[in-house]
């Protein structure tokens, strides 16, 4: 807001101590935090730091205090009061101070005062410009943007590497766009149609090797006693790219082990996968926060004794939703996935925009055509190259190292220990934004745009990219392979400009993240849903009748078949005993039992043995 910001601005200048005892200082603090909640942190930050006491750990400490256990009653007035009692006034005369609140705040905050920055405009590779040029506006361009270069990345997944930290990363993106309700988002379904042509022809290639074995098992089993010299033939794996949202912890594995690692999850309401994590057979959160490191994903099923593994995973997150449905993916600061998310919040509408007078052009169609082209693009490149490797020259890491370095110190002392990491992360994906953008605009000659058939011939394709600007071979590929056109490692530079244009990134992605920062809690709570297996297990006593656990079951609303499933995982994990025919116990319970009546039994011997003392 702008008076708390002249105030700010105000206190700076004069260098005033406007809480110079503890009182004051507590009473700064609860101000800030009930109306403006984490966002309030920074201001507490400024408004202290003039003090000869401030000591920015302490001040830190104290401010979550207060946001944990504030009851709300001191408010904005309280703050222009303490600054008037110390000499500092606006310009401005301040009524209804109660009400006032800087931008960024929690759920608190005014639509009129959200002002978090676009992205400056840019001139990018012409096959992601025409997928830029389709937004309406500013917000909706940033967002195809960020959803293009996250599928891009995705596609080209163990293609397109860097070395940063003494790891290889690959171009694979977690991007989370935020939006209030019909304010543009649902552009994103555009851009998945990118990575469909890639996804179908990986479903018609399973349904023809399903084909051809049912075909080979028919023929097998019609064969007789002769089929015992013959090997069962193996059934294959559905391989598929975009992997659905709703989805179980294994079942999420399976689809990425299936494709050597490697998919695409975009879903356009993030509630989709939250709700999947969030039951029983989910808690597959841990995966994507593996993966955004490329780590090693494996899962070992008890049934029939089957491990699977993939040494490196390469999944790639684009999501959108409403400010709601950020905390049930993401429930606090400290869960991992808040740092891994590239954040991108829309502005809602603010005015009615005129549907029936725009352009006829069917956009799926459109993007689904480009995403014919960038698949030729791709077959070709992965039958020829084996690896593309970004390098930034060394002036451009001095200038990377020093943009990030600041934000990076900036974040800790607005925001703390969340923030840092989170700029941590920006800086892996800004480099994971390069290697794509790079690569474009390299190729640039290569990829048809607009509406064109794609009729452009490959011949040659190694000799095509050694040919395009910013890629050169590697040189660990021998002189006479790049003579004979054989060079499976190529080298890519990425042009000042487009570097500046991703470093240039850095900023208003930092701030659309801190304002995600200011809708989580610091701490998650953990509330356990009432489950009706834990009803009805609560409601049986310690031995029970099939019967009765009949009864208990159809008052929780657990069918038959279910309960016998129960009965018997339960029995096999050795938490009920079968007494006697259509008879259980708990065991456990007996257990304790028996500990109780074996205490018992000790304190009764002590109480004997000192009677017999006396």
């Amino acid at each position: 807001m702008k008076r708390l910001q002249q105030l700010i601005d105000a206190v700076k200048r004069r260098g005033a101590d406007i809480a110079p005892t503890y009182s004051e200082y507590l009473q700064l603090a609860l101000a800030l935090a009930t109306d403006c909640g984490e966002a309030g942190r920074s201001v507490f930050h400024q408004l202290c730091s003039p003090s000869p006491k401030y000591r920015q750990a302490d001040a830190d400490r104290m401010y979550t205090r207060v946001l944990r256990d504030g009851r709300g009653e001191v408010h904005l007035g309280t703050v222009f009061h303490l600054a008037r009692l110390a000499g500092v006034e606006v310009e401005e005369e301040l009524a209804n101070l109660q009400n006032l609140q800087p931008p960024l705040t929690h759920t608190r905050v005014r639509e009129e005062n959200f002002a978090l920055p676009c992205f400056p405009v840019y001139p990018w590779p012409p096959f992601l410009q025409q997928v830029v040029d389709c937004g309406d506006s500013p917000a909706q361009r940033d967002i195809l943007l960020l959803g293009a270069i996250t599928v891009f990345g995705a596609t080209l997944n163990r293609l397109v590497n860097f070395t940063y930290g003494r790891k290889k990363k690959y171009p694979c993106l977690q991007t989370f766009i935020v939006a209030p309700p019909a304010s543009g988002k649902g552009a994103l379904t555009w851009v998945r149609r990118l990575a469909e042509p890639i996804h179908d022809d990986l479903l018609e290639d399973y349904k023809q090797k399903m084909k051809a074995f049912k075909a080979e098992k028919a023929r097998r089993e019609s064969m007789g006693r002769e089929k015992a010299s013959i090997p069962e033939p193996e059934q294959p794996r559905m391989k598929m790219f975009l992997i659905t949202g709703d989805n179980s912890g294994t079942g999420i594995l399976e689809n990425l082990m299936d494709a050597n690692g490697t998919g695409l999850i975009c879903e356009t309401e993030a509630d989709t996968v939250s709700t999947a994590i969030g039951t029983d057979y989910g808690h597959w959160s841990d995966t994507l926060r593996k993966s955004f490191d490329h780590e090693r994903l494996a899962y070992n099923r008890r049934t029939n004794h089957e491990y699977r593994e993939c040494k490196r995973s390469y999944l790639s997150i684009l999501l959108s939703g409403t400010p709601a449905q950020v905390k049930p993916l993401i429930p606090s600061t400290e869960n991992g996935l808040f740092s891994r998310q590239v954040f991108y919040c829309m502005p809602p509408i603010d005015e009615w925009t005129d549907q029936f007078n725009l352009s006829e052009t069917d956009y799926d169609s459109v993007f689904n055509l480009w995403g014919q082209h960038w698949k030729r693009f791709l077959d070709n490149l992965s039958v020829h190259v084996s690896s593309i490797c970004l390098e930034l020259s060394p002036q451009q890491i001095h200038t990377f190292n020093l943009r990030l370095s600041r934000l990076f110190g900036r974040a800790g002392a607005a925001h703390g220990s969340a923030m840092k990491s989170t700029v941590a992360r920006i800086a892996i994906n800004l480099c994971r934004m390069m290697s794509v953008v790079a690569l474009l605009r390299s190729c640039d000659a290569l990829l048809p745009t607009g509406k064109a058939n794609g009729t452009l011939a490959y011949d040659g394709f190694t000799r095509l990219l050694a040919g395009c600007p910013g890629l050169s071979p590697s040189p660990c590929v021998p002189r006479e392979n790049v003579r004979d056109g054989v060079i499976p490692h190529f080298l890519l530079r990425i042009s000042e400009d487009d570097f500046q244009a991703i470093l240039s990134l850095a900023e208003p992605l930092y701030l659309h993240a801190c304002h995600i920062l200011s809708l989580l809690p610091a701490v998650e709570t953990v509330k356990q849903p009432v489950r009706p297996q834990s009803t009805f297990f609560n409601r049986l006593p310690d031995q029970f009748t099939r019967q009765e656990a009949v009864e208990e079951a159809q008052r929780c609303g657990i069918t038959l078949n279910t309960l016998d499933s129960m009965l018997k995982r339960m029995t096999d994990k050795g938490v009920l005993v079968k007494t006697h025919r259509g008879e259980y116990e708990f065991a456990s319970r007996i257990r304790a039992c028996a500990c109780r009546e074996a205490a018992s039994s000790a304190s009764l011997q002590v109480s004997g043995e000192s009677e017999h003392s006396e």
